[in-house]
């Protein structure tokens, strides 16, 4: 990736990575936070399918690194040291490391699976579907 494809990839992505990562934040998202998330998530234009991607593959792999921190950095995050990581993890993510998280996403979604669930539930409510039971 040059520089105008990285400045594209944050255009594009950058503040909905920034939103979802409250999801791994030590503290449970409050209503306000799930509230700007939705409405990313809905201004991104994203189906449930690539959200699901972007947690799984884009964003788990980085951001589990936080929580298994022991430096407490997961209390709070430093916007361009965090886009900075997301950035150079995407541009890696590629055929066989694509194949490997996708494999092992179970491990690095599993403090903030929970959470993702439940912004799931919450897009589908503001998009008029039914969530499962």
């Amino acid at each position: 990736m040059n520089e105008q494809e990285i400045e594209a990839l944050v255009i594009e992505r950058g503040a909905l990575w920034l939103t979802l990562s409250v999801l791994w934040l030590e503290r449970e998202p409050r209503e306000a936070d799930y509230a700007a998330m939705v409405r990313e998530i809905n201004a991104s234009g994203l189906t449930l399918k690539a959200l699901e991607q972007v947690y799984r593959l884009e964003m788990s792999p980085v951001m589990a690194r936080y929580q298994f921190s022991m430096a407490g950095e997961w209390r709070e995050f430093d916007e361009n040291v965090l886009l900075t990581r997301l950035v150079r993890h995407y541009r890696r993510l590629n055929g066989w490391r694509r194949t490997s998280w996708s494999l092992f996403s179970g491990l690095t979604t599993m403090m903030s699976r929970y959470r993702f669930n439940e912004l799931v539930v919450r897009v589908m409510v503001a998009r008029g579907e039914r969530p499962p039971s």
